[in-house]
């Protein structure tokens, strides 16, 4: 399970989706200006250990994003879908668990890792 300073960091990357970005600016924005003040490198441990159980992925400069999925072992049939079409598509009644995959989905993924 993911701590609160991992949380932090895995959403904001989520913001950014298969963009890496700087470690200065992960602890600069992740935390809060508050945060950052205080610590100004207080994300690079977190980030090490997210890398570590392969949450995050690095390029050569030293940047982060988050690990794209295993889509082959989590899909199995299924796609993913934008959360605004899973809302309509679970309103119409249907059942489409079996071939949907929702940010709910992927935030539990990477919780399980």
């Amino acid at each position: 399970m993911m701590d609160s300073d991992e949380r932090e960091i895995y959403f904001y990357l989520k913001s950014w989706k298969q963009e890496f970005i700087s470690s200065r600016e992960i602890c600069r924005r992740a935390g809060g200006k508050k945060r950052f003040r205080q610590e100004e490198e207080w994300a690079k441990p977190v980030l090490l250990r997210m890398a570590e159980k392969g949450i995050l992925e690095t390029d050569s400069g030293g940047h982060y994003r988050i690990k794209p999925m295993d889509m082959k072992m989590l899909r199995k049939g299924k796609r993913w879908v934008s959360p605004q079409v899973a809302r309509i598509l679970k309103e119409s009644g249907k059942d489409f668990n079996s071939v949907l995959i929702d940010d709910a989905e992927m935030d539990r993924y990477y919780e399980s890792l």
